[in-house]
């Protein structure tokens, strides 16, 4: 039986992890976030294959694709949260369990990144973790995927 495969999507200036604002999104690098998830994947028993894009049809694309090939789609759209109906209709449309991640907690910061579009399309958010949010993110999909656990 092959290795279950998770979709982790990056959205915009997330390739700027470590050096843009670490204030708030902290010194860890893109590539360190992604080492961190394809380790953890490997002790759940998963392989994660991870995307950044900064732009919108990219990640589209990339979720168009994940039917039969993914198990279940983690995605930070990153500032695409707030407004890109896009990205939530292709994410409904593909009907796979779906994790939002975000690395700040955006409902503590400006009024206008408290709002996601994605929110009502997947099965949960996890946000203000940092990097550890993708972890646990993936930790909700495999008791999704694995043990069938209600959501």
């Amino acid at each position: 039986m092959p290795v279950p495969r998770v979709l982790v999507l990056h959205g915009p200036n997330l390739n700027l992890l470590g050096n843009r604002e670490p204030e708030i999104y902290g010194h860890i690098t893109l590539k360190r976030v992604d080492l961190l998830l394809k380790r953890e994947a490997e002790i759940l028993g998963f392989i994660v294959d991870c995307h950044q894009s900064n732009n919108e049809g990219d990640l589209i694309n990339h979720i168009h694709a994940a039917p039969g090939k993914y198990v279940g789609i983690i995605i930070n759209p990153a500032a695409f949260t707030h407004y890109s109906i896009a990205l939530r209709d292709a994410l409904a449309a593909v009907n796979l369990p779906a994790v939002e991640v975000h690395l700040s907690n955006i409902q503590a910061r400006e009024e206008f990144r408290r709002h996601s579009v994605i929110a009502p399309v997947v099965q949960g958010q996890i946000s203000g973790f940092g990097h550890l949010s993708y972890i646990l993110a993936l930790r909700a999909l495999f008791a999704i995927v694995e043990r069938n656990v209600e959501y």
